[in-house]
């Protein structure tokens, strides 16, 4: 909801508070102020003109030569190119030394030889959006009535020297989306009187009745409907001062009459309709649902469908209007309107909020409907609208309002202890001062030995129960007087779980690696849902998906952070390392509830470590993402159960990709894309991995375990296997720490050949194997027993001989 602070103070005395002060004490009353938009944005010299004389520029054929007074000594000459320019002609104009909206300075100028001093303004010009300025002035400059005097400030005619607070109202707070609703929450902020319009107007001795009769024919959907007739209407543009005060709220001026009935709707609260009664073809109005299948074109010249759910308003046979959305074209008020059937309805919000969803039209009178107007509200709007309308547009008001009237709006009574209120708020608030809080609210209320009888009244739809007084008292207390006081419950201090801290240093390390955070969507499309997939399972389908891209829940993250790597590749960022914590959707069955497991993933591409000084780049490889794994297992302390094994895998390298296994359980795998997929996400050489994550932190590791630094030297020998091709240096490790024994601390390969000197079919793995005992220096023979050992074991296990 968009408040003009000028227009709200015929409302209220604001006197003495600023707009920013306003928008600060409403913030803390409980509805948030989003801005406070200043509308002359920083313009300055900027008056209303008089265009003297026009006539061709001589060298340039879309452009205006214009003598103008500015309400000073002299005219000056000042080049248009606007194609509405004319002699005769009220305008704004930007002096030279005028600043405009975007800090653009007004300077003399020579265009096409021409002298021009100053510059004639459109709205747009001057700040104000394009969609909001009158159409018969959207493509050239704003030409003000006649009565405007020449010199006066532009701005200040233009309402421009306002400001406009943009109110962020919750759902329940329906009761301020009008001006008159807002002067009330005003006026019980700053304990003020509220001054409210008082409708007056004289009427002709007609009979609207004689006119129109009104028919309803589903009460529930429509329990008021009411109608003034309005004779020798004369359709113009509205005042200046009531068009900026629509353009202010976001609404486009029309002519007078619509204007009107959208200034009631943001004064009142109410949605108003004018239909032209000369086009509506009967003297009937009748109420009803539609029916299925019929139609009618709206205010927007968009053919609708209709069926049974939707509330219509029609001249007996025919639709004129969908109920509280949109009036219908065939009755629309055009320039030779002369005779004016104003309806005010009070309609269900839910038949509303159907008819404007299923036609996509979210209309300012469909969204006051949907959240709920003042029922007692409804006449009154309907009598301030016939009032303008008499006013500024010269009609005649028949006499008499036709209804149909079911509607049995009585303000609820809500009773409640004093007591009651200050125990939930944790206050001691005297009585006197809760009877003070709701007579500034207007509410009526009666104190009785410590209960108060409080009657609400209807445009606070919002109130129903205790709680709902309770919080109006907090609120105008001040939230930031009430007490800080602790839960009288018994407490115990937060902490996170094991997992959540195992979680954290998850993120943390790889991070600490480089890796970025992703996270994606956790639904994807059936052809990716299954790639890349850890265990097999069946999908998890949306009854209602967004799209086809969307309509599966994932089995693996691997494929969006793909999609991930290839935005950010086609956006000129080559190197990429992204990880992302998350679920994954795991059933056995399509009609059973998906089990969520925790996955951890991972995608790298591109250099990974670059010293330009040194010229020196390291590409990512497999040996850099298991360096990663490996640092991560030992910082959750299960390097000494990792195992990986060479594995094939759909969409991986056939000779680049291990899996991984705690224990013999299968956790996850790393390795490199199959060139097919890199070429398939327009992707380099990129390594994936993905693990379980949930069966890694939920494993029960041993406490970490300190040990002195030794005081004894190690001793190192190193030595070169000579095995058959498929045994992996993993396997000769695990072999070589199982029978090294307690004296073995470390074992590290550090060289792997293949070639024309060792047999067909053989590799040879050289280790480096570090011995040591933290009580004593060993002797050769300690280190030669425990070698003979290893290389006794190897031997016999893998047929490993020592490479000469």
């Amino acid at each position: 909801m968009f408040v003009s602070y000028k227009w709200l103070c015929e409302y209220v005395d604001l006197s003495g508070i600023s707009a920013e002060e306003l928008a600060e004490k409403i913030t803390k009353s409980g509805i948030e102020v989003e801005s406070v938009e200043v509308l002359n944005k920083g313009m300055k010299d900027v008056v209303i003109g008089h265009v003297l004389k026009k006539e061709q520029h001589p060298n340039a054929d879309k452009l205006n030569k214009c003598l103008v007074d500015i309400g000073e000594e002299e005219p000056v000459q000042i080049i248009c190119g606007a194609p509405n320019v004319d002699q005769g002609q009220k305008v704004a104009v930007a002096k030279v030394g005028a600043i405009l909206p975007g800090n653009f300075k007004i300077k003399k100028a020579k265009l096409r030889g021409e002298e021009s001093n100053g510059m004639i303004c459109s709205l747009q010009e001057l700040g104000i959006e394009g969609k909001l300025v009158p159409k018969e002035f959207a493509d050239g400059i704003f030409v003000f009535p006649n009565d405007v005097e020449v010199g006066q400030d532009a701005i200040q005619q233009l309402n421009l020297d306002d400001q406009v607070l943009e109110l962020g109202l919750t759902p329940n707070r329906s009761d301020c989306l009008s001006m008159i609703g807002v002067a009330h929450e005003v006026a019980a902020i700053l304990n003020r009187n509220v001054k409210l319009p008082d409708p007056s107007f004289k009427t002709s001795d007609e009979k609207a009745s004689d006119y129109i009769s009104i028919k309803v024919e589903v009460i529930k959907d429509n329990p008021l409907y009411a109608a003034r007739l309005i004779k020798n209407v004369k359709i113009a543009p509205s005042p200046l001062w009531m068009q900026s005060r629509l353009m202010a709220a976001g609404i486009r001026p029309h002519n007078n009459v619509v204007d009107i009935t959208n200034y009631v709707l943001l004064e009142y609260g109410q949605p108003l309709h004018a239909f032209d009664y000369d086009r509506i073809g009967s003297k009937q109005i009748l109420v009803r649902r539609a029916n299925d299948g019929e139609q009618i074109v709206t205010l927007d010249d968009q053919k609708r469908e209709l069926t049974n759910g939707h509330l219509v308003i029609t001249n007996g046979t025919e639709p004129i209007a969908l109920a509280g959305v949109m009036g219908g074209a065939n009755s629309e008020v055009v320039n030779d309107t002369t005779t004016i059937l104003l309806e005010a309805a009070y309609f269900n919000g839910q038949t509303i909020r159907k008819a404007s969803k299923d036609h996509g039209l979210r209309s300012e009178a469909s969204v006051r409907f949907e959240k709920g107007v003042d029922p007692n509200r409804v006449k009154m709007a309907l009598e301030r609208a016939a009032e303008l309308i008499s006013q500024l547009a010269g009609g005649e008001v028949l006499e008499g309002i036709v209804e149909v009237n079911h509607l049995e709006a009585q303000p609820k009574s809500i009773n409640i202890t004093v007591e009651r209120i200050n125990e939930v708020l944790g206050t001691s608030i005297e009585a006197n001062e809760m009877v003070d809080i709701f007579n500034r609210l207007q509410f009526e209320v009666v104190e009785k030995e410590g209960t108060l009888t409080v009657t609400v009244p209807t445009r606070r739809g919002d109130i129903a129960i205790e709680e709902d007084l309770i919080e109006e008292v907090a609120r105008l207390y001040g939230y930031d007087n009430l007490p800080t006081t602790l839960p009288v419950a018994p407490q115990t201090p937060g902490k996170l779980t094991i997992y959540q801290e195992k979680r954290r240093k998850v993120r943390q390390f790889l991070e600490g690696a480089g890796l970025y955070q992703a996270i994606t969507y956790s639904l994807t499309s059936e052809e990716k849902a299954y790639r890349f997939a850890l265990e097999k399972s069946e999908l998890t389908r949306l009854a209602l998906p967004m799209s086809e891209d969307r309509s599966v829940l994932r089995l693996s993250l691997i494929p969006h952070l793909l999609e991930t790597a290839k935005h950010n590749r086609a956006r000129q960022m080559e190197d990429v390392a992204v990880y992302e914590i998350g679920s994954v959707f795991i059933a056995n069955d399509e009609n059973e509830k998906p089990s969520e497991k925790e996955r951890l993933a991972g995608v790298l591409t591109g250099i990974w470590q670059e010293h330009l000084w040194q010229g020196e780049k390291k590409q990512v490889d497999f040996f850099v993402v298991k360096g990663i794994l490996d640092g991560l297992f030992d910082l959750l302390g299960l390097s000494g159960q990792i195992v990986y094994k060479q594995a094939k895998r759909d969409d991986m390298h056939p000779g680049r990709t291990a899996e991984i296994y705690l224990q013999e359980e299968l956790i996850g795998f790393v390795g490199q894309l199959h060139p097919f997929v890199q070429k398939e996400y327009d992707l380099s050489e990129t390594y994936v991995f993905e693990l379980a994550l949930a069966i890694l932190l939920n494993k029960e590791t041993a406490p970490v375990v300190y040990e002195p630094i030794p005081r004894f030297p190690s001793i190192s020998r190193d030595i070169a296997l000579v095995v058959d091709r498929n045994v992996s240096a993993g396997e000769l490790e695990k072999a070589i720490v199982k029978a090294g024994g307690k004296l073995l601390k470390d074992v590290k390969v550090f060289d792997v050949y293949e070639g024309e000197h060792l047999e067909a079919g053989k590799k040879s793995v050289a280790f480096s194997l570090r011995y040591f005992d933290p009580e004593r220096t060993l002797t050769d023979e300690d280190v030669m027993r425990a070698h003979e050992k290893v290389l006794s074991f190897v031997k016999e296990k893998f047929g490993a001989t020592l490479r000469g």
